[in-house]
């Protein structure tokens, strides 16, 4: 008598199906991220050989996994606030890794969630590998991404803000004022909200008939440092821009200094435009005007989207885009004339 196979796991379906072991764990679990073909080749091969459920190790504990890239300024503050607040009305501890794409130090972050079982992961612009979304995805460890520094991969739930629209916004606030010489100071060119940032204010001197100068464009780090670097460069030309688009608060710091050391005068000499409007902005000299991205908003967002899957239930929508808005402070004035 021929004995009955035996059902397979998570992985053993993954690799008949030709799919990831995340999107077979979708599958069984009834979630709604799955096209309609793959789900319906992951249930035939269930039918046909069964499933076996694999025991969890342990229970989750009541843990946020918070992990950034890097832990450097207000940014992670902001977003540290958001997660608490939802964590703490959910009576849940939040724990805070850094990575800075070390890859000694994401594998032995790994290991550490694994064995301290979160309730879910928050990953903070960072580029976690495929392979570590399929081993949460195979330990049942929600995950979602906030702020992602690359392109969401399919089914990855994300939260992140209106981009390309910030940079149309800050580069229009610039023209409505009379700039047509404006530089702008761009994140990593692998960073997802850089190029979007840089999108927008392409399209916005397009829109206003104004060419678009390669020398204009300046390629920064998000960092303070990378700021006063290119501003350096920027605005040692002869035919200097009257007006630069930093595409984050720190690097408008940098273009502060760069100005002071150049002995030009903001915004008498030079307009500044921010993003992000963290708090220290408002006490620079003079204040910054900036673009406004809801940091805090959407780390709460990503925190409620992280309980809902952990509690077993489907997201209403993968994706949430929050706006962005316009914060006009004294860094920004007609060229040539100081601000009201």
């Amino acid at each position: 008598m021929t004995a009955e196979p035996s059902p397979l796991t998570i992985a053993q379906l993954a690799e008949l199906a030709g799919v990831s072991t995340a999107t077979v764990s979708k599958v069984v679990n009834g979630r709604s991220e799955v096209s309609s073909e793959t789900r319906a080749a992951v249930e035939e091969l269930i039918r046909r050989h069964g499933y076996r459920r694999q025991r969890r190790r342990s229970t989750p504990t009541a843990l946020v996994e918070l992990v950034f890239h890097a832990l450097e300024g207000d940014y992670p503050v902001e977003i540290t606030k958001g997660v608490a607040e939802v964590a703490r009305e959910h009576g849940l501890t939040v724990g805070i890794s850094e990575l800075r794409r070390d890859h000694s130090a994401v594998d032995a972050w790994m290991e550490g969630v694994l064995r301290r079982r979160p309730s879910g992961v928050i990953a903070v612009f960072s580029g976690l590998a495929e392979a570590q979304h399929e081993r949460l995805a195979h330990h049942e460890i929600p995950l979602v991404l906030l702020d992602p520094a690359d392109a969401p991969g399919k089914n990855i739930p994300s939260v992140g803000a209106g981009n390309w629209n910030g940079g149309l916004t800050a580069t229009r606030h610039l023209l409505e004022l009379g700039h047509r010489r404006i530089g702008i100071i761009t994140g990593p060119d692998s960073a997802l909200s850089s190029r979007a940032r840089l999108d927008g204010y392409r399209t916005a001197l397009d829109m206003a008939g104004v060419p678009v100068d390669p020398e204009l464009i300046g390629r920064g780090d998000f960092l303070v440092e990378g700021g006063l670097a290119e501003a350096h460069r920027l605005l040692s030309r002869p035919d200097r821009p009257t007006a630069i688009f930093a595409t984050n608060d720190g690097q408008a710091i940098g273009v502060y200094h760069a100005a002071h050391e150049l002995g030009l005068r903001i915004p008498d000499d030079l307009s500044v435009i921010g993003f992000d409007d963290l708090p220290s902005v408002r006490w620079a000299i003079p204040p910054l005007t900036t673009i406004r991205q809801p940091l805090s908003q959407m780390a709460a967002a990503a925190t409620s989207m992280m309980l809902t899957l952990a509690a077993g239930e489907p997201l209403p929508q993968s994706r949430i885009e929050l706006a962005t808005d316009l914060v006009v402070r004294g860094s920004t004035a007609p060229p040539g004339l100081p601000a009201s």
